[in-house]
């Protein structure tokens, strides 16, 4: 089950839009007025393989994760909760994920069901994999939701 205290809320203002994550305040990018492009481009910082990856995340999800609200654009939001943009995008789906989106959509979900922080996640980003074990994170990912496909 998933930690409270690691629980998410997205709070809105006029102005900014941020992400409580336990006692942390996070400015996010972005808006609940955004387009899905809009999503994209601030997120990808225009690196053409943070593009790429998210293009194939909001194809693919409601495919491996039929239980998320609001299909891929949901993970899209997950990165930007826990502040992962451009090249850190391909860095965490080639060198955490092995290039394998089903593992990536995991770890999103992983992380936002407490099973790792998002401070295991950011720094598996900059060691490239090193402190998480994806085959872990996806069983749990699975036990908790049976409809995950991995």
């Amino acid at each position: 089950m998933a930690d409270s205290s690691r629980a998410i809320s997205w709070v809105d203002g006029p102005e900014v839009q941020s992400t409580k994550i336990g006692d942390e305040m996070n400015i996010t990018r972005i808006k609940l007025t955004d387009t899905t492009i809009d999503a994209i481009v601030k997120i990808s910082e225009g690196n053409p393989d943070a593009v790429n990856i998210c293009a194939q995340i909001l194809t693919e999800t409601e495919k491996i994760d039929p239980d998320i609200l609001f299909g891929g654009i949901s993970n899209l939001l997950l990165l930007d909760t826990f502040n992962i943009y451009g090249s850190e995008i391909w860095m965490l789906y080639k060198d955490v994920c092995g290039e394998d989106i089903t593992d990536m959509l995991a770890i999103l979900r992983g992380c936002q069901l407490g099973f790792i922080s998002s401070f295991q996640l950011r720094n598996a980003i900059k060691n490239r994999g090193d402190g998480i074990d994806i085959n872990i994170i996806l069983n749990q990912v699975k036990e908790y939701l049976p409809n995950f496909i991995g």
